[in-house]
């Protein structure tokens, strides 16, 4: 590993850490139904959620501690914008609601994997996972700005589904734990390997 990929106060590990220390921050905003300030915020962490990984790679500044980060910060982000859409947004998507449960407990049971496995997140960093990051954080963002869209959402919410159901099987392949795996298809080539 390089002297970059050791150093811990990178830009990239500053984003992340920026997105963990300001859960408090978001949760009190939400808990005090201040819908438009959690929007500006939320927004933020979604913006910085994509800076960081472009930066790192795109610099070389990739670390393990910062992919641990990344990983801890997207959960909790993750955590604050279900809370949010269960209270501020929940008349809109209960009719649609199934298919948010599906997601949610896949989700979930990826996160009871990892940590039963490797006693920890791993921040697998898939290809697909990548995309949902990008639709369902754009999906959150028009949520709150624009209103509810049906398309989007059942865009954002399949597309999860299936990127939660190849980390799983990925989890289930990997003998050890990786990081930046890119997706089950370079998994299945390495191991074959």
């Amino acid at each position: 590993m390089t002297a970059t990929a050791e150093r811990f106060w990178t830009i990239p590990n500053i984003l992340s850490l920026y997105r963990i220390v300001i859960f408090p921050f978001i949760l009190w905003l939400i808990l005090s139904a201040n819908e438009n300030l959690f929007a500006v915020f939320i927004t933020l962490s979604l913006v910085t959620d994509i800076l960081d990984g472009f930066i790192a790679r795109r610099f070389k500044m990739q670390t393990n501690i910062g992919v641990k980060l990344d990983s801890w910060a997207d959960l909790g982000t993750y955590i604050l914008a279900f809370i949010a859409i269960a209270l501020f947004k929940w008349p809109e998507i209960q009719p649609h609601s199934f298919m948010l449960y599906v997601f949610a407990g896949i989700m979930g049971l990826s996160y009871i994997l990892v940590f039963v496995k490797f006693k920890g997140l791993i921040g697998l960093h898939t290809y697909m996972f990548k995309l949902t990051g990008y639709l369902q954080g754009a999906f959150i963002v028009s949520l709150f700005v624009w209103g509810f869209h049906l398309l989007p959402y059942y865009i954002s919410i399949t597309w999860g589904t299936l990127a939660c159901i190849e980390e799983i099987i990925i989890i289930l392949i990997l003998k050890e734990p990786a990081t930046n795996v890119k997706g089950l298809y370079w998994v299945l080539k390495n191991k074959n390997r």
